[in-house]
C-alpha cells in the first residue's frame, strides 16, 4: 500500500509536524546523533526514520486516530502504533541539568484532557485531565523542564513538588502566579482584606505579570499540537507527548 505523506516531500513537513523543513532536518540529525535508529534484530521498520518521525509528530499535531493516520503513510494501524510507542519517548525534551546564576525561570501548570482514567481525575474544567508543570526560561522563552503528569485535581503548589519540577529547578530563581503559596517561588503581592497595596507593590505586580505571561504564550503555542486538547494515549503516553511537543516548540522558537 503506497503512502500519501512522506518526509521526502518538504511541503508535507510543516502542516504535519509544525516544523519548517530546516528545523525538521535538524531534528532528524539530532535523533541520529542520540541513537534513535540503532541496529536491531528482526524485521526492519517499514518506514525510514524521517517518515517515522513525521508520523509521530503528525499524530501529535492532528490528533487523528491511528485508523485515519496509518493509511496516509501506507502502513497498518498496528505498525503505526508500534512506531509511536517506540519513537515517541526518543523525541522527548532532555531537561536542563544546570542553570546560569543569573537565570530567571517561570513555572505554571496546565490541564490536558486525558482519557486514561488511571492517571487522570476530574478537574476544574469538569473533564478528566492531567496536570502538567511547565518551566520556561524567562529570557529565551524555551521550555527547560516538564514535570511528570499528575491527576488534574492536584493544585499547582502540590503538583510543583510531586511532579519533580521543583527538584529539577533546584535553587534557580523561579517566578509563578498566586497559585503557589508556601513554595518559596516569587509570586505577586497579595492584598489583604481592607488593605490597598502601595504603589510600588502595584508596579511590581504589573512587571511580574508582564514577564509571567510568557509561560501562557508557551502553552498556547504548544497546544497547536492538538493531542494536548484531547489525549487518547494511555499510561506514560501523555508525558511522552508533552516532552516531545516541548522539544518541537523549542525547535520552532529557536529556528
Amino acid at each position: 500500500m503506497a503512502g500519501v505523506i512522506t518526509a521526502s516531500e518538504p511541503s508535507w513537513t510543516t502542516p504535519f509536524s509544525g516544523l519548517s523543513p530546516s528545523c525538521f532536518r535538524k531534528l532528524i540529525t539530532a535523533l541520529r546523533r542520540e541513537g534513535a535508529e540503532p541496529v536491531r534484530k528482526g524485521r526492519p521498520w517499514s518506514l525510514p526514520l524521517e517518515d517515522r518521525v513525521l508520523l509521530v509528530t503528525a499524530y501529535w499535531r492532528t490528533n487523528l486516530t491511528l485508523r485515519q493516520l496509518a493509511p496516509l503513510f501506507g502502513i497498518s494501524k498496528s505498525a503505526a502504533d508500534r512506531i509511536i510507542g517506540h519513537l515517541g519517548p526518543s523525541l522527548g525534551l532532555r531537561p536542563h541539568r544546570r542553570f546560569r546564576k543569573d537565570t530567571v525561570l517561570i513555572v505554571d501548570g496546565t490541564l490536558v484532557p486525558t482519557r486514561d482514567h488511571a492517571i487522570a481525575e476530574q478537574s476544574k474544567n469538569y473533564r478528566y485531565s492531567t496536570n502538567h508543570q511547565l518551566v520556561i526560561d524567562a529570557d529565551t522563552r524555551l521550555v527547560v523542564v516538564v514535570g511528570r503528569p499528575l491527576p488534574g485535581n492536584r493544585n499547582d503548589c502540590r503538583a510543583w513538588e510531586e511532579s519533580g519540577a521543583k527538584a529539577a529547578v533546584g535553587k534557580t530563581m523561579t517566578i509563578a502566579d498566586g497559585g503557589y503559596p508556601g513554595t518559596g517561588l516569587v509570586m505577586p503581592h497579595r492584598r489583604r482584606p481592607g488593605e490597598e497595596l502601595p504603589d510600588w507593590k502595584q508596579e511590581h505586580n504589573r512587571s511580574h505579570k508582564q514577564v509571567r505571561v510568557r509561560v501562557e504564550h508557551a502553552f498556547t503555542r504548544m497546544k497547536t499540537w492538538k493531542i494536548l486538547r484531547d489525549c487518547r494515549l494511555k499510561g506514560d503516553g501523555v508525558h511522552h507527548a508533552m516532552l516531545g511537543i516541548a522539544r518541537l516548540h523549542n525547535l520552532t522558537l529557536a529556528g
